[in-house]
């Protein structure tokens, strides 16, 4: 599957969503609605954007127990997006639940990831807030591996984790890695970070930029040198 640049598109309103779409004449670029935008517009949001020849992940990080999320994948299964996701700490059940409710009567699916440890979630705040005394890589390996075994197609995870995950689960299952900032902008609440041109040589099969683009003076001259810098 080729590399792809997702631009998240947290933005408060539809107004301020479409307003910054409509800078982009003549390109369709990959989209993340987030639970900000969602949880403010709705399901509107996701159809009008998908009318307008956007892909979207639609980034809500489900997290419940295997019913719930099973009921609620099936829900979303109903609007076309192209990639969804879940916890990976959810547990192997949970995820499995996510495929079944999220696969349609034909058989098809949108992309379904889970999300390993946060791109804001360091080694100490793991094990100081969360009691995970194992070293990180190990445990986004093992979440990743979970994901794999329960169905799913790719992960969540920082750019410094793609080639390790790559390498412990399979060249074909996805890293999806948001925490890319350029050479030249500041990390924000970013902890776990590497440029478009480092995620590219780490292995990372989607980059999710958001600040970057979205708070650029010209957001699309910024997507443009995202996806030169990450996809050549």
């Amino acid at each position: 599957m080729g590399k792809d640049v997702i631009i998240a598109c947290d933005f408060p309103s539809k107004e301020a969503t479409l307003e910054f779409l409509d800078k982009f004449t003549g390109k369709k670029p990959y989209v993340k609605i987030g639970m900000e935008l969602f949880y403010s517009e709705g399901l509107d949001i996701v159809r009008e954007i998908k009318a307008r020849g956007h892909k979207i992940f639609l980034d809500l990080k489900l997290h419940d127990i295997p019913n719930t999320v099973e009921k609620a994948m099936a829900a979303l299964s109903r609007l076309d997006v192209d990639m969804c996701n879940v916890h990976a700490a959810g547990t192997k059940a949970m995820m499995e639940a996510a495929v079944r409710g999220l696969t349609r009567e034909d058989g098809t699916r949108p992309l379904l990831i889970a999300v390993t440890q946060l791109t804001s979630t360091s080694q100490e705040r793991m094990q100081e807030d969360l009691l995970i005394n194992e070293d990180l890589d190990k445990v986004v390996i093992k979440y990743a591996q979970n994901a794999m075994e329960s169905g799913l197609d790719g992960v969540v995870c920082s750019p410094l984790e793609a080639g390790k995950i790559h390498e412990n689960c399979s060249p074909e299952f996805l890293t999806i890695t948001p925490g890319v900032r350029f050479a030249d902008a500041a990390k924000d609440d970013q902890v776990r970070v590497t440029t478009p041109e480092g995620a590219k040589e780490l292995g990372s099969d989607y980059i999710v930029v958001g600040r970057p683009i979205t708070k650029a003076e010209d957001p699309v001259a910024a997507y443009e040198r995202c996806c030169k810098e990450f996809i050549g």
